[in-house]
């Protein structure tokens, strides 16, 4: 017994208390699992940001018209929607490890094979390859946490998120300046080497679950199905897609809206780009953190923070000046992404630990059509108006939509 068990507790008191090994170790490699799975994240939506931080210079250099500017960004998400349904499946039958890094490798290699983009149909294909092959990184992640954190899942998820919005911060502080100084292709290349070297890491140091576990059961095509069917998860699928139609389609034009808009350079753009990151970066753990507290409805800070993000995108919208771009960007970062954590974790409680995947997998394929379709819906109302204000008005509409759709949520989804 001594072996397997560790002791502690007060002698004088005659109290002692004993936790088998397992236990320690697993609460320890959990944060390693979550560090692994994070990390993943944030080399797979930088590669996917990195074009829109170039998109307004490289496009020019590439005789892009100003409405194709975000076609690239379509075509990633395009093949991301594509992969996640499957993705999601496989992620429950093969495991998060395995998926992770089947995700990973060939997303380096097509990222690194970006940079030899010459034309638009190139750069298309290549990005619709990327997103195919990033397609299961979500599913991975949304697999792994729920198998290491209980409790305080909510706080996970919100760590896990700050991957996306951390990632913007990089994005922007280092593409636009390396690109400028080494060119954009070497940018790309550079991207797709760290992507593939970490592919490997996830493939050796990652573990699916606890060792105390039991081994997973195989889910059968009906309880798969049944997903599809789940109130709680078609009206979450519907409020994140709304929430990401605003998310993506900024993140994709905000830098060269600015600059075309006000002529403001691709490098301070970058620089206002990455304090709406940091605002993020700040927000997802925050209110993760509070979603896991007793009492608090996790349904309730959705509707609150993506009726939030409308006011504030419209409000970034009648900014015209460096100055108060500056000001009202770490804010819209904040409301921008801080809904995620908060519906991935109901996503989550709503389908239980075993279909964790698929149901990340079918959500987020809906999510993701939000994320395909507005950075060219942007870009034609942009294209066609030249009004900053009505290209900002197009994306409020999605967190609005995404608000109205969270009433029709359960109030009692129960907290695995």
């Amino acid at each position: 017994m001594e072996k397997n068990m560790t002791s502690s507790g007060d002698a004088s008191s005659g109290v002692w208390s004993a936790k088998p090994l397992a236990d320690t170790e697993a609460s320890s490699y959990r944060w390693v699992a979550l560090f692994i799975v994070w990390a993943a994240f944030l080399l797979s939506y930088v590669d996917r940001v990195a074009w829109s931080t170039v998109a307004a210079p490289v496009g020019a250099s590439l005789g892009l018209k100003v409405a194709m500017l975000g076609a690239f960004v379509t075509a990633f998400y395009v093949g991301y929607v594509l992969a996640n349904v499957v993705g999601g499946i496989l992620t429950d039958l093969l495991g998060g490890r395995l998926m992770l890094t089947l995700a990973l490798l060939p997303l380096g290699v097509f990222t690194f094979c970006f940079g030899y983009t010459e034309s638009l149909v190139a750069g298309i294909v290549i990005q619709l390859a990327m997103g195919f092959a990033a397609g299961a990184d979500y599913s991975a992640g949304m697999k792994i946490i729920p198998a290491w954190f209980t409790r305080d899942r909510g706080r996970a998820m919100g760590i896990y998120t700050t991957a996306t919005s951390l990632a913007v911060v990089i994005a922007n502080a280092f593409v636009p300046s390396f690109s400028a100084q080494h060119g954009w292709s070497n940018a790309f290349r550079m991207l797709g080497i760290v992507t593939f070297v970490w592919g490997i890491v996830a493939l050796l140091l990652l573990k699916n679950q606890p060792a105390k576990d039991q081994p997973p059961v195989r889910n059968s095509a009906k309880e798969m199905l049944g997903l599809l069917r789940n109130r709680n998860l078609i009206v979450l699928a519907i409020a994140g897609c709304g929430g990401l139609w605003a998310t993506v389609g900024f993140g994709a034009w905000g830098n060269a809206l600015m600059t075309r808009q006000y002529g403001i350079s691709p490098v301070v753009a970058g620089s206002i780009i990455a304090s709406f990151g940091i605002g993020a970066v700040i927000a997802k753990p925050t209110l993760g953190w509070i979603s896991d507290l007793p009492g608090v409805s996790r349904k309730l800070i959705s509707i609150l923070c993506l009726l939030a993000f409308t006011v504030t995108l419209l409000v970034f919208g009648s900014c015209s000046t460096t100055a108060q771009f500056y000001l009202v960007a770490p804010i819209l970062g904040a409301f921008s992404f801080g809904y995620l954590p908060v519906l991935m974790a109901q996503i989550s409680d709503a389908s239980g630990k075993r279909l964790a995947g698929a149901s990340a997998g079918w959500t987020n394929a809906i999510w993701q059509m939000g994320s395909a379709v507005s950075p060219l819906a942007v870009g034609h109302v942009y294209g066609g108006t030249h009004s900053f204000m009505l290209a900002l008005l197009t994306l409020a509409v999605g967190p609005l939509v995404g608000a109205v759709a969270m009433f029709f949520v359960s109030k009692h989804i129960a907290r695995e």
